[in-house]
């Protein structure tokens, strides 16, 4: 009898080392494999170069009143103008004329959180919704627009102080870019 606890004892022993051994070994097979494996899933998350570019912040007190700057978002032109009181009033009026693609002005300036806008700001992707060129401003020297706002010069198409199509082959209006105000003075778009 004494034998068999004895042997017992033993077996006990034994099958915890084998258990530790089981558990060390899946441990390190564990850790070996999520360490070879991290560089694959790693390298699918976008480069530190790209995520740089995906916001561009913009300091609205250097764009006089009835001008606009273009800045860059993502390698593409953003028109970031700031209106006239006049370029206000001719949008407001025109949010209940015949157009290809309605919205109103206030839509217009809203800012991607929902939040709304300033109406004498409006962020605009800078590119044609005809064929992507990127239209001129009404104050530029070869404009050749009826509605005060942007016309490009490739196939005429025509927008207003809102950046709505009024005439022309574009079959929607300028995008709004995704911004939001930082402060008073600037805004991130992105």
């Amino acid at each position: 009898m004494a034998e068999a606890t004895a042997g017992g004892a033993h077996e006990t022993l034994e099958t915890t080392r084998r258990d530790f051994i089981f558990i060390a070994a899946g441990a390190v097979g564990a850790v070996g494999t999520a360490a070879t494996i991290w560089p694959f899933i790693d390298q699918m998350n976008p480069a530190a170069d790209t995520r740089a570019m995906s916001t561009t912040e913009v300091n609205l007190s250097q764009i006089p009143v009835g001008q606009e700057i273009k800045a860059i978002w993502q390698g593409k032109p953003v028109f970031v103008r700031h209106r006239t009181p006049a370029e206000i009033s001719q949008a407001l009026r025109d949010d209940y004329a015949q157009l290809k693609d309605p919205q109103m002005d206030e839509d217009r300036t809203k800012q991607s959180n929902g939040s709304p806008g300033k109406a004498e700001w409006l962020i605009l992707q800078a590119n044609c919704t005809h064929l992507g060129c990127v239209p001129l401003p009404s104050f530029d020297p070869g404009y050749r627009g009826h509605y005060g706002g942007w016309f490009c010069p490739c196939h005429g198409s025509d927008y207003d102080t809102s950046g709505r199509i009024r005439q022309g082959p574009a079959p929607k209006n300028l995008y709004v870019a995704p911004y939001v105000y930082l402060n008073d003075t600037s805004i991130r778009i992105g």
